[in-house]
């Protein structure tokens, strides 16, 4: 791969933090005005003809035919990723942006737990300093600096409950692999998508049909169609297209930078700079990227038992 292809998949992998960050910042203004089920269906269902339209448009990108081949597969994706983003609204209710997005940095961590039950992956030395770097930097934010609060524990409501959608993500991720019949990540993505809808739907039908969608103020119209294009079907064709021209350590680090992008956003909308105290943890996730984009070795081993 030569270097102006890498480039290309950093740019990717930069633009998809910042997309990402967005999502936090839109998503704590909108999480108290619709119930967090029906902004996922919403989500779901938009995001879903998005990427319908993307594979109808660019033929031979998948099976499509593996929709219809053990289907269970996807109730457990779509099941998976739907908790994931209804567990992230209602976090959002009460925990901040920024530490909202700190929690999701420790993503990582928990994905390859998930590897190492599922997928039998063994990390490196390299990767395993990298994410607890990572991990100690979130930590430090998701707690305010509060050296005290964090050896007691007290952790935010918000921050936990979204603390448990986060590791429903990271055991998505390690599905997403261990239940592939090589659809394709298109194919892949709009099965989870449709199955997540339907069981986010029947689960939270009350709140759908009670929700009066003429009457929503425009912030949560805004951040549905932003979670479902540019957080959601967007984000996924930037990692595929990351993922063909940079190593999984160096896709995977980018996670780091999300919590710098949602504290300039809240910063440009008037909330203000976190003070001095969040400094060692930021600091902390920088180096975790910069320990992640060191080497152009892969992350993990795998083998699949």
């Amino acid at each position: 791969m030569n270097r102006t292809e890498a480039l290309r998949g950093h740019a990717a992998m930069l633009l998809f933090s910042a997309l990402v960050a967005g999502s936090f910042s839109l998503g704590v203004r909108a999480a108290n005005l619709i119930d967090p089920a029906a902004i996922t269906v919403a989500r779901f269902v938009i995001a879903a003809g998005v990427l319908a339209g993307i594979t109808l448009a660019i033929p031979g990108r998948g099976r499509p035919r593996a929709l219809i081949e053990a289907p269970w597969r996807y109730l457990l994706l779509g099941g998976a990723f739907a908790g994931y983003f209804v567990l992230m609204f209602e976090g959002l209710k009460t925990a901040p942006a920024v530490a909202a997005s700190a929690v999701f940095t420790l993503t990582p961590i928990m994905a390859a737990g998930f590897g190492w039950l599922l997928l039998n992956q063994r990390m490196t030395g390299h990767l395993a300093l990298a994410l607890a770097l990572g991990g100690a930097g979130a930590l430090w934010v998701i707690f305010r600096g509060d050296s005290a609060a964090l050896m007691r524990l007290e952790i935010g409501r918000g921050e936990a409950i979204y603390f448990i959608g986060c590791a429903l993500h990271a055991l998505y991720a390690a599905l997403v692999r261990r239940l592939s019949r090589n659809e394709g990540p298109l194919i892949s993505s709009l099965g989870t998508l449709v199955a997540g809808g339907i069981l986010t739907a029947v689960w939270g039908w009350d709140a759908l049909v009670s929700t009066d969608w003429g009457q929503l103020p425009a912030i949560v119209w805004i951040t549905i169609f932003y979670v479902a294009v540019f957080a959601s079907a967007f984000t996924t064709l930037l990692v595929q297209y990351a993922a063909m021209r940079l190593p999984a350590a160096k896709v995977m680090a980018y996670t780091y930078l999300t919590p710098l992008w949602v504290i300039g956003l809240e910063a440009a909308l008037g909330q203000g700079m976190p003070g001095a105290v969040m400094l060692p943890g930021i600091l902390a996730t920088v180096g975790a990227l910069a320990l992640l984009l060191k080497t152009d070795e892969p992350a993990v081993r795998t083998s699949l038992r």
